[in-house]
């Protein structure tokens, strides 16, 4: 074997550790812009007649969206065949949380202003909340597992059970998103056919 050989295996590791340490704070970046557009509109005046709703509205649909992209990471990796992308799921589950998070802090906030005994029977008589506070609990759990120092203490598998729960919290996200509207129910079925194709490529996946 060359000497030139040599050297240019012994730099590929470095030249992949390099392309990931900028791609990370590139993807960090772009998670932002969301929110960022946000805080221009807000600023803007360009919230319309209900700025609150369209607030929060806008965070639960970005909550949901980086649920999907979060769970698309797997499928894409099986797909394509780029490992890489791996190494972002626990950064873009986070930001999913980030994004519920503001959701919830939107509602409990700005809509309901920290009335607590109203935000309990919203909790209680209708569904459609009952179902997001579900979701928001699951995605939480697995937000407070997510280090590497919780991968440790739960054990690999048992810790690959319990995020599983970020599955039946998509699905109620999705259904969340439907019976909160009242017509065009055309946005939370595109969310739904995706979300049915995620779990389709898994369940492929797994018994390929």
């Amino acid at each position: 074997m060359s000497d030139t050989t040599e050297s240019v295996r012994a730099t590929e590791p470095r030249s992949k550790t390099k392309r990931v340490s900028w791609q990370k704070p590139a993807i960090f970046c772009l998670c932002l812009l969301p929110l960022a557009w946000l805080v221009v509109r807000a600023v803007t005046g360009d919230l319309g007649a209900n700025p609150i709703e369209a607030i929060t509205r806008y965070l639960g649909d970005w909550a949901l969206r980086f649920i999907l992209i979060a769970l698309a990471v797997t499928p894409i990796r099986v797909l394509t065949g780029w490992t890489t992308v791996g190494r972002f799921r626990r950064m873009l589950g986070l930001f999913a949380f980030f994004y519920v998070l503001l959701h919830l802090l939107s509602y409990v906030g700005l809509d309901q202003f920290f009335y607590w005994s109203g935000i309990w029977q919203d909790i209680i008589k209708r569904i459609y909340i009952t179902l997001g506070m579900a979701a928001v609990l699951m995605l939480a759990l697995l937000a407070a597992t997510s280090t590497d120092k919780m991968v440790k203490r739960l054990g690999a598998k048992r810790w690959r059970e319990l995020h599983r729960l970020v599955y039946p919290a998509a699905v109620l996200g999705v259904i969340h998103f439907f019976m909160m509207l009242k017509a065009d129910y055309t946005e939370p079925t595109i969310y739904a056919v995706i979300l049915a194709g995620l779990f389709g490529i898994r369940i492929y996946k797994k018994w390929a």
